[in-house]
């Protein structure tokens, strides 16, 4: 296994720092070994304090894993104090000149904190950047580094040239920090490559930069070259960056397991809903299916667009005697259902799965007594620009009526899209997940039943 010597400081919240190393590395197949530089007090709201560790204690640190562990590649970040720069810039001399070195040129958090002395910096220029094969610099940095007003792409740019001919092989200069959508800049000294983005609504953003540096030296680590490690780890922060995790008071850390539990959970996917799917046609549900037939879909975690929902190509198909399963389900296979689905999770991503159904009467009534919660929303009411379209017709429904709810308001169970001029109203079930999705269908089946309702 390829291992990464991390060095930097602690977060007790775990959202960058060692702790957010440590994850990336291990969801990328690295073993990461940690020196820790200093012990912040911090969380979600801020850094309380932070309190270096003795430049002897990290160079004992040091010695320890550089005397028993092969190095694949180095990550620095947080290095607190100009004596504890000057420890680690001795230690790693000869080892960096092979290995590959991603330094993180932590100067303060992002509330504004100092999380480098002033001092140390000088140090870290002249001791550190000599050896580093990739620097990552956001804007402040790099503009605290060069001295200079950052603004623009091209102003960026010149600091990333001015940065890299100090020492580092090549500079990846961030430009989160830019008015308009983000412009990265890679130079290696010859060649400046502008790298555009997008901006993120993405209110949990702590750890960003210190995912994107160990990912590259995870993927240096590995054996990639650097312009395919800082694109690979480019996508990594955009996934982790959207779906950021909302935890604590303040701001949260961002996700770095979003795509790669995306990915592993696709055959669940598919178990589940063709699980579900058959007990819907064991308990035969051709009652509830519409002229359009039926479908019933499954989102994975952290989907990024209809291709990661789940569903049946042919539809549940109502036949004179049974329910027919025409084909088994695959991604993609019904864009009107994905459209709900990715709708509902951006306001409550448990809520994964849906089905359409029929209609049925007296709805009102039934819904309370089983204690299924119901909305609608009128087609007819969509703007005009977007009623030709039946999934921005949806995608306009459904967040019209989550809109609606109040902050302490459950979801709905079911919400029901009423009638429009040459168009089957419908009733869509939410769930967690097809099986519960199927027992809400079923409940109300069976409610139908008893109402002597059932046709």
């Amino acid at each position: 296994m390829k291992t990464v010597l991390i060095i930097a400081g602690s977060d007790p919240s775990a959202g960058a720092g060692l702790q957010q190393d440590l994850k990336v590395a291990t969801i990328l197949g690295a073993y990461g070994l940690t020196v820790t530089t200093a012990l912040t007090i911090q969380n979600t709201l801020g850094v309380q304090a932070v309190h270096p560790v003795a430049p002897e204690v990290v160079g004992a640190q040091l010695d320890a894993l550089l005397s028993d562990f092969t190095i694949h590649a180095i990550k620095i970040g947080m290095l607190a104090t100009a004596e504890i720069v000057h420890t680690v810039a001795g230690r790693l001399g000869s080892l960096a000149a092979s290995t590959p070195l991603v330094l993180d040129p932590v100067l303060a958090a992002g509330q504004g904190q100092a999380l480098l002395a002033s001092e140390a910096i000088p140090a870290l220029k002249a001791e550190l950047f000599p050896l580093t094969w990739i620097l990552t610099p956001n804007v402040p940095e790099a503009s605290r580094l060069t001295d200079s007003e950052i603004q623009t792409p091209a102003q960026l740019e010149e600091a990333a040239r001015r940065l890299q001919k100090i020492g580092p092989q090549w500079v990846l200069a961030k430009g989160g920090h830019l008015a308009g959508e983000p412009i990265d800049v890679l130079t290696d000294g010859h060649h400046a490559y502008q790298l555009p983005g997008r901006r993120l609504s993405a209110p949990h953003h702590h750890g960003s930069g210190c995912l994107l540096a160990t990912a590259l030296a995870a993927y240096l680590a590995h054996g990639l070259a650097v312009p395919e490690a800082v694109n690979l780890s480019r996508r990594l922060v955009i996934q982790a960056l959207r779906w950021g995790l909302p935890l604590g008071q303040g701001v949260g850390p961002v996700n770095p397991f979003a795509s790669f539990g995306r990915e592993l959970a696709r055959y669940e996917v598919l178990e589940s809903l063709q699980t579900a799917a058959q007990r819907l046609q064991r308990e035969d549900i051709r009652p509830l299916i519409p002229e359009v037939m039926s479908n019933l879909a499954y989102a994975t975690p952290y989907p990024e667009g209809p291709q990661d929902v789940a569903a049946f190509p042919g539809r549940l198909v109502k036949s004179p005697d049974a329910i027919l399963i025409p084909s088994p389900p695959a991604f993609g296979a019904s864009p009107q259902l994905a459209e709900i689905i990715l709708t509902v999770m951006a306001f409550q991503p448990d809520l994964r799965s849906a089905m359409n159904c029929r209609v049925v009467q007296p709805l009102d009534h039934l819904g309370p007594l089983l204690h299924l919660k119901i909305d609608s929303f009128e087609p007819s009411q969509a703007p005009t620009e977007i009623k030709d379209q039946d999934t921005d017709i949806l995608a306009w429904g459904v967040t019209k009526v989550l809109n609606g709810l109040k902050s302490w308001e459950p979801p709905p169970d079911l919400i029901y899209e009423r009638a429009d001029v040459g168009k089957e109203p419908q009733l869509y079930i939410l769930g967690r997940n097809p099986m519960e999705v199927a027992e809400k269908a079923l409940a109300l089946k069976h409610a139908l039943h008893c109402t002597g309702r059932l046709d």
